[in-house]
């Protein structure tokens, strides 16, 4: 049994790249990149241009937004801010109004009455002087409205206002007696805690001078019974010399009478 040709033919891959030629291009290559069409500086200039009148006329309509809400803005703010003038404005605008209807109900009568001009006059002059009286008579009405009802909002703030100062008097007041009253028990503890303990220690000292004196007395008597032991010592001593002295001077005197 011979052996199995196992050999494969070699390729140089270059040489066979080589052989198949160059390869198909899948897309721009880069010289199609570097030779592409450029705009000129003045098409840039114009491109420029255009973007800036886009963002003004933008900046434009910012700035009419901006105004027309610092308008609304600033009305909401009186109208917040000044309560009372946001009425006034009310009853002004409601007066207008009451006067245009009169005018017109004025000239309806004038162009009815035309042929009665003498009888419309003096009915037009009483009607304008009623009115005018009304008025009068409703304007004196919500003046003495709103000045009842300023004079009582006013008297309630200054009771609100006097009972509040009351109230923190009355607080402030409390508050001063209990700290008082905390100093006072404090002070009153720190005294019964001293006494305490002078008691303590004033009792200590005379069951501690107690003794010292029984000490003292009980010293003090032992001296006078040791001065009163050599007393009666040198008294007995002072006897047995005069006993002694005694007898000699007896017997020198019987010695003398014996030679005479």
């Amino acid at each position: 049994m011979g052996k199995r040709d196992n050999r494969v033919a070699y390729l140089n891959p270059i040489a066979a790249a080589r052989a198949r030629g160059p390869a198909p291009s899948s897309g721009p290559s880069i010289q199609d990149y570097l030779s592409r069409p450029r705009p000129t500086w003045e098409e840039v200039k114009q491109q420029l241009e255009k973007k800036k009148k886009g963002s003004r006329a933008l900046a434009e309509f910012e700035e009419k937004m901006n105004e027309k809400w610092k308008k609304e803005l600033e009305k909401n703010r009186e109208k917040l801010l000044g309560g009372g003038d946001s009425k006034k404005e009310k009853e002004k605008e409601k007066e207008k109004k009451e006067k245009k209807r009169k005018d017109k109900k004025k000239s309806s009568r004038h162009s009815s009455s035309s042929s009665s001009s003498s009888s419309s006059d003096s009915s037009s002059s009483s009607s304008e002087s009623d009115d005018e009286d009304e008025k009068k008579s409703v304007k004196k009405k919500r003046k003495r409205k709103r000045s009842s009802a300023r004079k009582a909002s006013d008297d309630s703030l200054s009771e609100s206002e006097s009972d509040g100062e009351e109230s923190s008097k009355k607080k402030k007041k409390k508050l001063r007696e209990d700290v008082e009253k905390e100093k006072e028990e404090k002070g009153s503890r720190k005294r019964k805690k001293a006494e305490r303990a002078h008691k303590g220690s004033s009792s200590e000292s005379s069951g501690d001078t107690e003794p010292d004196e029984d000490m003292e007395s009980k010293k003090k008597k032992r001296s006078s019974e040791e001065k009163e032991k050599i007393t009666d010592k040198s008294k007995k001593k002072r006897k047995k010399k005069h006993k002694k002295h005694g007898r000699k001077k007896k017997k020198a005197s019987g010695s003398g009478s014996e030679l005479e």
